[in-house]
Order: C-alpha cells, then sequence, then structure tokens
C-alpha cells in the first residue's frame, strides 16, 4: 500500500495544492490512513484514483467539508460507494479545453469533420457553439446567447495565434468506453460531481454547456479507441478535413504499447491529429523542456509537432 498512499501524496502535492484546499487535505488524509487505503487495495487498480474516490463518496453521500466527515460517510455508505466506482469512472467533461484547442482548430480550412476520443458526454465536440475571451479579443457564434452560452477566459502567451473566426464544423462523432447521456438525471449528477467544489465558474460553465448540447445533441457513440476508431473515421465525409482529437484521455490507457498502436491509427486515419495530453505519453511527439512549466500543464501538438503548453482546465495557453 506504500505506493498507493504516495499516489494520493503525490496528487495533494502536485494537482491538488492551490487548486483545491480541499481535495489537497483529504488526500493527505487518505495517504497516512491505513483504513482507507485498505478500502482503496480492494479495487482494481484502474479505480484507486483520487478523483474518482473523492467523486463517488460526494455522489453518495454528498459533499464533505473535511477529513474526518469524509472518511465517516465513505464507511456508512462504503457499499455503495464501491459500486459507484466501480461502475463509474473520471470522465471530467471539462468544456473550457476548447479554448485551448480553438487556436489550431481556427486555422485548418474546413469543412471540419471532427472525431474526439474519450468524449463523455461529447461537450468538447462542440468548439464552434461556444464563446471565448483572449485578453482583448472575444468570440462567439453569429447567434449566441449569453444567458445560455458559457463563455470561457483563457490567458493566452504574447506568441500564440489568437483566433478570429470559428471553425466550420460540419460533422462531429465522439467515441467512448462509457458515453455519458444529458438526458439521463445520474449521468449529469456525476458530471457535475467530477467538478472540483472550490471551482465554481467551471461549474456555472459546465451547466451552460450542457443546456449548449442539449440544443446541438453531440453523437457519441460506445466503443474502445484502441479498436473502433477506423470504423468511425470511415464514416466522416470525403470532402471535409478529417480531425481527431483527445484531451486527457490516454493517461488512462495503461500500456505503452497501446498508445503508440492508437497514436500511429489516428494519423493514418486523419488529415489532423491534434492531442491535449500529460507530456510524454507518445513516444512520437518529444516534450521540448521548460524550466518554468507548471508540473500539471498539457503538451498540444498536432500531428506529433508540439504546439503549446495548456492549462489542464483550459485556463491558459503558452504557444511554443
Amino acid at each position: 500500500m506504500h505506493l498507493l498512499a504516495q499516489r494520493y501524496q503525490r496528487f495533494a502535492d502536485i494537482e491538488a495544492q492551490g487548486s483545491s484546499p480541499l481535495y489537497e487535505t483529504l488526500a493527505r488524509h487518505v495517504a497516512k490512513s491505513h483504513q482507507l487505503l485498505t478500502f482503496l487495495a480492494a479495487l482494481p487498480e484502474e479505480k484507486r484514483q483520487p478523483n474518482l474516490l473523492f467523486a463517488a463518496v460526494r455522489h453518495v453521500a454528498g459533499l464533505q467539508t473535511n477529513a474526518d466527515e469524509f472518511e465517516r460517510a465513505l464507511f456508512e455508505n462504503e457499499d455503495a460507494v464501491r459500486q459507484t466506482m466501480l461502475r463509474r469512472s473520471t470522465q471530467t467533461n471539462e468544456p473550457a479545453r476548447c479554448a485551448v484547442l480553438l487556436p489550431l482548430l481556427a486555422r485548418i480550412k474546413g469543412p471540419i469533420a471532427l472525431i474526439e476520443v474519450g468524449a463523455s458526454a461529447g461537450l468538447c465536440l462542440l468548439p464552434d457553439k461556444y464563446a471565448y475571451a483572449y485578453a482583448q479579443t472575444s468570440i462567439a457564434p453569429s447567434d449566441c446567447d449569453k444567458s445560455t452560452t458559457p463563455q470561457f477566459v483563457c490567458e493566452a502567451s504574447a506568441n500564440t495565434p489568437i483566433p478570429t473566426r470559428l471553425p466550420n464544423i460540419v460533422w462531429r462523432r465522439g467515441l467512448d468506453l462509457n458515453p455519458l447521456d444529458l438526458k439521463n438525471d445520474d449521468d449529469v449528477a456525476w458530471l457535475k460531481t467530477l467538478i472540483w467544489p472550490e471551482h465554481k465558474e467551471r461549474a456555472k460553465n459546465l451547466e451552460l454547456a450542457i443546456q449548449t448540447a442539449n440544443r446541438h445533441s453531440p453523437h457519441v457513440v460506445k466503443g474502445n479507441l484502441l479498436t473502433d476508431l477506423t470504423e468511425l473515421a470511415n464514416q466522416a465525409p470525403k470532402d471535409a478535413t478529417l480531425i481527431i482529437f483527445h484531451t486527457a484521455v490516454l493517461s488512462y490507457v495503461a500500456e505503452q504499447e497501446d498508445r503508440e498502436n492508437f497514436a500511429a491509427s489516428a494519423q493514418q486515419l486523419s488529415d489532423y491529429w491534434i492531442s491535449n495530453e500529460a507530456a510524454r505519453i507518445f513516444s512520437c511527439i518529444d516534450a521540448p523542456e521548460r524550466k518554468t512549466a507548471d508540473a500539471k500543464d498539457f503538451l498540444l501538438s498536432i500531428n506529433t509537432i508540439p504546439t503549446a503548453w495548456t492549462h489542464p482546465h483550459g485556463k491558459s495557453i503558452s504557444w511554443i
């Protein structure tokens, strides 16, 4: 259980610190609790991650505001928490990531066919339906209703090519092992629970993004990125530029060989392959050294070319 404790300590130090005081506190508590570590160790390896544990307890028993309340709530609802963790996954469908994808998407000549791998509920399939603010530049759909459309504010480095138009997307599909249904109340509740407690602006924008998605109904199909991508890509209109993209997904593919096979497939099937993942997920993408890089930053690349460092929740982009 030593490695499991280290995992939670690392989550507290790198991911939660400065972003979620509550989750930082809970992670440090779990790392020192033999009882909680024993509970986690009995789960499959892929079901032991901090985000899944904290969301499951919150989903079952509500938000617990300190470590003692959290541990008590878990063990008072142990079976329900365990079943939630086994049935669910951390499908944090962060629509604000569209703000860091847009500088690339807006430069690609349309019409565009878009495939997202690991699409969850499909909220990131709608980059042309949201509003954005980059420093002094704002961009939004011509028919934008500000009361029902999120605006994502993104801090951009001076050399970032700020988009002046939205991409012309004529076809879009998502692929996910377990798609979330925005018409299903429990799925929507789970999606909202995955937003960290202190992130009020993210929660507000998620609500508006769900409203946007309900108006446009992005289509997400059930399937495995390792075996079902080819069939989906073959359905794309032949006269459109095909883009395959993903963000914060491939770290959940445990085997490096599977990641590399996916990378080869994505490149072969698409005109453009856009990856927004932790650095060094793929051996074919040569992550540049960055002394000032935030340890949480993702590396955005297009066709294996490193393009920018991005905040995991789409709050900033630093062009390479």
